[in-house]
């Protein structure tokens, strides 16, 4: 059963939605926690997460889905967005999902996509106790050189309060948080296991990061799946239905 749900942060509304399996009326079900990306929403491109949720929900796997603060239809305006603050958020579901009486807490998974990879990464390696098992889809561990990247390409001006990006404003208060942030340090605290799906065709996130992500944080407990001339969201149907059966044989 796919219903609305809503949680309140910091004064604020996060509005998510939740795929429940029939077989939670009977028993305790496992929950899968998916964060979106920069500048995305709780649907994804070709509403990927809404397609894994459901392929989740039919094999008996509860999913919960939010939009952060300024994304999507969530409170908030996308320019006081930063890392640190999605990751607080991130942090909130995850407790939401631990005190809902539906759900196994010993088999909790984070899913996250693109920058919702990093903010997954970071949350599974402060709560590792929490987390059974994290996927990460194209994850940017290396967001601040991105960013820094676009910044240089597009002669963006970092000293005004906000730049455009795609008619998104970005607050110069995202970069100075970003250059705080040691995403693989952070990461690294978790051991259990981990899915990286990447596509080989990935002109975002070069799908050398998940190789990265393995290396420095994971080793042997990581599992890295790439996807031959996919690109960042996996915008064709044969990849897509490659990651959500990938994700599928992870977690069932």
């Amino acid at each position: 059963m796919q219903t609305a749900i809503t949680l309140e942060h910091n004064g604020m509304t996060l509005r998510g939605m939740e795929h429940i399996p029939g077989t939670a009326c009977s028993q305790k079900v496992p929950a899968a926690i998916l964060f979106h990306g920069f500048t995305g929403t709780k649907l994804e491109p070709h509403r990927l997460f809404l397609k894994i949720s459901r392929k989740l929900e039919q094999h008996g796997i509860a999913s919960f889905r939010f939009d952060f603060l300024g994304s999507g239809e969530s409170d908030g305006d996308f320019e006081q967005m930063t890392v640190s603050k999605e990751i607080a958020e991130a942090h909130a579901i995850v407790d939401l999902v631990k005190n809902d009486p539906r759900i196994d807490t010993s088999n909790i998974y984070l899913l996250g996509l693109s920058m919702g990879g990093l903010v997954a990464s970071v949350v599974a390696g402060e709560r590792p106790a929490d987390v059974k098992k994290l996927i990460l889809l194209a994850p940017a561990g290396n967001m601040y050189e991105l960013i820094m990247q676009m910044i240089q390409q597009e002669d963006i001006d970092v000293t005004t309060p906000y730049y455009d990006h795609g008619g998104n404003l970005v607050g110069r208060e995202f970069l100075e948080d970003l250059k705080t942030i040691n995403v693989f340090e952070r990461a690294k605290p978790y051991h259990g296991p981990v899915l990286l799906i990447h596509g080989t065709g990935d002109d975002v996130v070069p799908y050398h990061v998940s190789n990265v992500y393995r290396q420095r944080c994971y080793g042997d407990q990581a599992t890295v799946h790439f996807i031959e001339g996919a690109n960042h969201t996996f915008d064709r149907h044969d990849w897509e239905t490659e990651v959500i059966e990938t994700i599928r044989r992870f977690v069932v």
